[in-house]
């Protein structure tokens, strides 16, 4: 039995890196440009509730300190930036009783700021090894298997030996699930209500990672097993 994870909002919430990058990016825009740091901050949380596009060019022009320049130095800095950010407490729990197991993650998004995420949650010790699905191109991003397959390569099992368990029930699971990977989705965090056609959800679903336990995972892997 080989156990992949998602990174965001599976292990860890993935606003809290968010409004760390909007703490580092309002506090380099406060010192450079004599602003109110918590003024900016506020209203890059408010675009957030928006829209998630463009937040910085509507921060920058708000302020009356808009350029492409300025843009792409707060890009920049909410990328490279290191991030306050922690395991959801029931995360570290089941990492920590999923010791022996055989574990990867599979993330999608910015390999650099995918990166600093792994390295701020010290996961890289924990698992046999991390895909950044855009390490090898777009093309290999959610919903494609391409990084699975490679999970299956490196560990020499077939599909059917690997439960995947992640939260985004819109490009989890549907590229997956054709090539008999079995799926576990997690229904918490923004995704929770989300109900989406028989193809896109997966296997099973558990509220949190407290219910991932041994005997389901067990349940799910034998589950048609030949």
């Amino acid at each position: 039995m080989v156990l992949v994870f998602d990174l965001d909002d599976t292990l860890y919430d993935e606003l809290s890196f968010v409004r760390s990058g909007f703490n580092v990016v309002a506090d380099h825009l406060a010192e450079n440009y004599a602003l109110p740091e918590e003024r900016l901050f506020s209203f890059m949380l408010f675009r957030l509730k928006i829209k998630r596009q463009h937040i910085f060019n509507e921060t920058l022009k708000e302020f009356g300190i808009y350029s492409k320049r300025n843009v792409q130095k707060c890009v920049s800095i909410y990328r490279s930036h290191v991030p306050d950010i922690h395991l959801y407490p029931e995360a570290d729990k089941c990492l920590k009783n999923l010791k022996n197991a055989h574990k990867y993650i599979v993330t999608d998004g910015n390999k650099l700021v995918q990166q600093k995420k792994l390295d701020a949650l010290r996961l890289n010790s924990r698992f046999n090894f991390c895909y950044l699905t855009h390490r090898y191109g777009l093309k290999s991003s959610k919903p494609s298997p391409d990084c699975f397959f490679k999970i299956c390569k490196r560990e020499n099992v077939e599909p059917r030996h690997v439960i995947y368990i992640a939260d985004n029930p819109n490009k989890d699971f549907v590229g997956i699930k054709p090539h008999g990977f079995k799926t576990l989705r997690v229904t918490s965090g923004q995704f929770s209500g989300l109900v989406m056609a028989k193809e896109f959800e997966a296997d099973y679903q558990i509220r949190s990672l407290n219910d991932l336990r041994l005997p389901l995972l067990e349940k799910i892997f034998n589950n048609g097993r030949s």
